[in-house]
């Protein structure tokens, strides 16, 4: 286990975000008297400036918002695939997927729905004034700040690909740990936002910028693809757990959806008498991963293009029937694949908040892998995301995260492209129990299963289910990714004797969440695999 580095216990509010100067930027609004949702507002704005490889203007995510009388929605501001876009658009004249062309450059961006996201939320549920919530990332930006290690090391890692694609940026430029990192373009950026709403990004000269980009590149997003992006609200996806109710996103994530199979499936076995990552708890729970991601591969998509069977798959008749190939004696073999897997990048991020009044917000946002498609928008300052590649580009060829689809997730012009991104609010009874997101790709559905059980059925502290060694199946490929702590010896032994391989990675997730405790305080907990996450409250 990790050792947790960041972890409190407030006494009505709370919020958990990637960076310390955006967990200010929240923890201020909170005192002046903001809601979770102003908080909210503020943070993601702040994070565009002081972790820009995942927080994000030329992005998008989803939202899970609860309100203290218990009223839960879900806000989808996924990207959308360009109105020039087409089916085979990454395929070669033999319908060979082109390398690269759907991750890096220009023609890799899909709409960004991040403001569009930013300004829904703030319309229906902010309370201060627009200007006071986007000002402080406006300061950041303007003035600098001190840039982290963490930071500098990943630009360094990125370095190469960003300077094949950018003429000049900050980015390109050497910085030692706690220099003064200023964007003075993505300022300029901001306070169009400021001062136009979200009318200030996909309209007007921020929208010109981005399509004079894409000019540049052959990319494909149009002033048209703007001027028609929106937010939709959404029935979330809502489950039983025990005695628990999980309230997640419906597709275009992915995640609502699996993860509520993945609990159905798990239900009947008692892990709580099984054991933390026992034999017989890890060959249940890895079974119970497999089938939910073949479905996944199998019938999830953007609903508004693809008639999802959302009911039917969630049905527990269907779930029982789906594991009734499982045997306590064996793997189940997942179809033969000689799919490699590349979970080099992914760089997703995930803030989770709760107010004083007990609205609770869940938000993850992403711009794909690390810095997205490596292009800055010439004039405006902040990265665009490669999400074109969570589209099947070619059904059963796997994306960078090892993920196939089929139909349901093939391009088509306007169409939102499934997600894994899974941010969820948990309740027992009427109360709010606990809210929780990560990033980490196609490992994020995962990670927010393992610490449901952790904190549900072990009985761990949040800080303790935080800091836990993780483990994650995904069908295809056909093996167990563990961290290296996941499993004792003896543990693996066994499991590799039922049939289950192992590929060990460096880490998976990197879970943000707030548990609600018996005596109404809130208990925050960051974790340990990133060390800029950072909590706050009151």
């Amino acid at each position: 286990m990790l050792k947790a580095e960041k972890s409190a216990v407030y006494a009505s509010s709370a919020l958990v975000t990637p960076h310390p100067l955006s967990t200010q930027v929240g923890e201020t609004v909170l005192a002046n008297g903001g809601n979770a949702v102003d908080a909210a507002v503020a943070v993601q704005f702040a994070m565009a400036v002081v972790y820009p490889r995942a927080g994000n203007l030329g992005g998008g995510g989803f939202m899970i918002y609860r309100s203290a009388d218990g009223d839960v929605k879900a806000l989808d501001y996924r990207e959308r695939a360009p109105a020039a876009a087409n089916r085979d658009m990454y395929l070669d004249e033999a319908g060979e997927i082109i390398p690269d062309m759907s991750t890096f450059g220009h023609r890799a961006a899909g709409v960004p729905g991040t403001v569009a996201g930013i300004a829904a939320m703030y319309e229906e549920y902010g309370s201060m004034p627009w200007e006071d919530l986007i000002q402080p990332a406006i300061e950041l930006a303007r003035n600098g700040f001190p840039i982290t290690q963490t930071e500098i090391d990943r630009q360094l890692s990125q370095r190469e690909k960003i300077a094949r694609l950018n003429e000049s940026s900050p980015f390109l430029e050497d910085y030692s740990q706690g220099a003064l990192f200023v964007q003075p373009d993505l300022a300029t950026t901001l306070i169009r936002i400021r001062d136009g709403g979200s009318d200030g990004f996909y309209k007007g000269r921020t929208a010109e910028l981005i399509v004079e980009e894409m000019e540049t590149g052959g990319g494909l997003i149009s002033l048209a693809d703007l001027e028609s992006y929106e937010a939709f609200w959404r029935e979330p996806i809502q489950c039983a757990y025990r005695d628990y109710q999980v309230y997640a996103m419906p597709p275009a994530s992915s995640g609502g959806v699996a993860l509520c199979q993945m609990l159905g499936m798990l239900e009947p076995f008692p892990l709580r008498d099984m054991g933390f990552q026992s034999v017989q708890a890890g060959h249940a729970t890895v079974e119970v991963m497999r089938r939910a991601y073949e479905d996944r591969a199998e019938y999830l998509g953007d609903t508004d293009y693809y008639p999802v069977p959302i009911d039917s798959i969630l049905q527990a008749s269907y779930l029982a029937d789906k594991m009734s190939s499982f045997s306590t004696d064996s793997a189940t073999l997942s179809k033969p694949s000689a799919f490699g897997m590349d979970m080099e990048t992914f760089e997703t991020t995930h803030i989770s908040i709760v107010d004083a009044e007990g609205n609770a917000v869940s938000i993850t946002t992403t711009l794909n892998s690390s810095y997205g498609c490596k292009v800055i928008v010439d004039g405006a300052g902040f990265f665009l995301n490669n999400e074109m590649d969570d589209f099947s580009s070619k059904p059963g060829v796997p994306n960078m995260f090892g993920l196939v689809g089929a139909e349901a997730n093939a391009i088509a012009p306007g169409k939102r492209m499934l997600s894994s991104m899974t941010p969820t609010i948990v309740t027992r009874g009427d109360e709010l129990f606990m809210v929780l997101g990560t990033p980490g790709g196609s490992t994020i559905i995962t990670s927010v299963l393992q610490l449901i059980t952790n904190v549900v059925d072990y009985d761990m502290s949040l800080d303790s289910a935080v800091s836990q060694a993780r483990f994650h199946h995904q069908w295809l490929p056909d093996s167990i990714q563990i961290e290296p702590e996941a499993f004792d010896a003896q543990t693996r032994e066994q499991l590799s004797a039922l049939g289950h391989g192992f590929k060990v990675v460096k880490e998976i997730g990197k879970v943000k969440a707030i548990h609600r405790l018996p005596n109404g305080q809130l208990h925050a907990a960051a974790d340990p695999r990133h060390p800029d996450d950072d909590v706050g409250g009151f």
